[in-house]
């Protein structure tokens, strides 16, 4: 990038926040903080009313804008993957939302580039994936717990655990929400619990935002409480051996499973996971069927072997149940 392109760049950057700090301008653009501090010099020099306080960043006088941006023929079609993902992976209402900025941005560009958009419009598709009553569950979920972030206030909810299978109310001071495996999880101060937690959103039955506030101050943000959670954990080194012939059925499931590396030995394929649920892992194994082998941990080969005989004592119960009720009949 050029230092035109890059000036550019800054002052759109200082206009979609509030403060910015040098830091956070030096590692979007890849350059040195000197760097950052002579461009924002020569934006100041060029007219820019440009405030900057130590150790807080740099903020724009309000109330200045530009006029309205160009965008390139890439960004134009950016924004039309980002609303097909955006359709998918939000809910309902946040969806609904983006659409309408998103309208607002389209009127911007060029006549071209719209008619691109339209031209390519059915050319793109994101396949839902995942049950759509449970997605129904998140939506309504979603924007209640995104308005009790915002506005501080505390939830109060009723809440299915997964095992045991119990229903429990409880109120919640919520800290951020974040998708991983295919769902949306809220982070939450459990007053119940007197502790951190994290809840499945499709698992709520009830959420309500309350009258009453709380104080962030005393929680940890999102990324501090979600880097401790996977210092803690205690992972499991796993490598199956894969014919490569069969690797194409484990590329869109294996990064969900803990995925780290590769290494190609012939006609085979060595793949390193780390993983903290010796079970969850080998249930995943077992819709695998013979396409791997389980080369370590010795612990997980057990686990399968104890799991296939369960399998097969029950489906040979189910069986004898089966005939004896024709007999019956």
């Amino acid at each position: 990038m050029n230092r035109i392109d890059r000036l550019t760049a800054i002052l759109t950057h200082l206009q979609s926040k509030r403060t910015v700090r040098a830091a956070e301008l030096s590692e979007r653009f890849s350059v040195s903080l000197r760097t950052i501090y002579r461009d924002v010099r020569a934006l100041e020099e060029s007219g820019v009313p440009i405030i900057g306080e130590a150790g807080q960043g740099y903020s724009l006088v309000e109330g200045y804008r530009l006029p309205p941006i160009m965008f390139t023929r890439e960004e134009a079609l950016a924004f039309l993957v980002a609303d097909k993902l955006v359709e998918k992976l939000l809910d309902e209402q946040s969806s609904k939302f983006f659409k309408e900025a998103l309208i607002k941005i389209k009127a911007v560009l060029k006549s071209s580039e719209k008619d691109l958009l339209v031209e390519v419009q059915d050319t793109i598709k994101v396949l839902k994936s995942g049950p759509s009553q449970a997605a129904n569950k998140s939506s309504k979920a979603f924007q209640v717990a995104l308005l009790a972030i915002s506005e501080k206030r505390i939830l109060a909810t009723s809440y299915m655990t997964f095992d045991p299978e119990r229903k429990s109310d409880r109120e919640l001071e919520p800290i951020g929400l974040f998708h991983s495996y295919e769902q949306w999880y809220l982070l939450a101060f459990c007053r119940l619990r007197n502790d951190y937690r994290t809840f499945r959103l499709d698992r709520f039955s009830k959420m309500q935002v309350t009258e009453n506030s709380y104080s962030t101050a005393k929680h940890p943000s999102l990324q501090t409480y979600l880097d401790k959670i996977a210092s803690e954990q205690k992972l499991h080194q796993i490598i199956l051996e894969v014919p490569d012939g069969s690797l194409k059925y484990l590329a869109n499931s294996k990064y969900n499973n803990g995925f780290v590396s590769e290494e190609k030995m012939g006609g085979l394929t060595e793949m390193t996971f780390m993983n903290s649920s010796i079970e969850g892992f080998v249930r995943w194994v077992i819709a695998l069927g013979d396409l791997v082998v389980i080369k370590q941990p010795q612990i997980l080969k057990n686990r399968l072997d104890e799991l296939l005989g369960e399998i097969k004592e029950r489906q040979y119960t189910a069986g004898d149940r089966s005939e004896s009720r024709g007999h019956c009949l």
